[in-house]
């Protein structure tokens, strides 16, 4: 169990810096849909979720072969 929390810490800490360094990659990803009609906005962010969905499966499957 502790060595699961110490590679997650270590996990949220690159993701954190990653964050800092692109703040503005995942919000505005080619795919993502914004519609603007007077003061109201909708937005879905179609591509960043199946980037997210896809970064997360692979990092869940490495940890996962890991801790067998």
């Amino acid at each position: 169990m502790g060595r699961f929390l110490i590679i997650a810490g270590i996990l949220l800490i690159i993701t954190g810096i990653l964050l800092q360094v692109f703040p503005k990659f995942l919000g505005r990803m080619p795919g993502d849909i914004t519609f603007n009609k007077g003061n109201i906005t909708v937005y879905f962010p179609f591509m960043t979720m199946l980037v997210i969905s896809v970064i997360l499966t692979i990092l869940l499957n490495v940890f996962l072969r890991l801790f067998k």
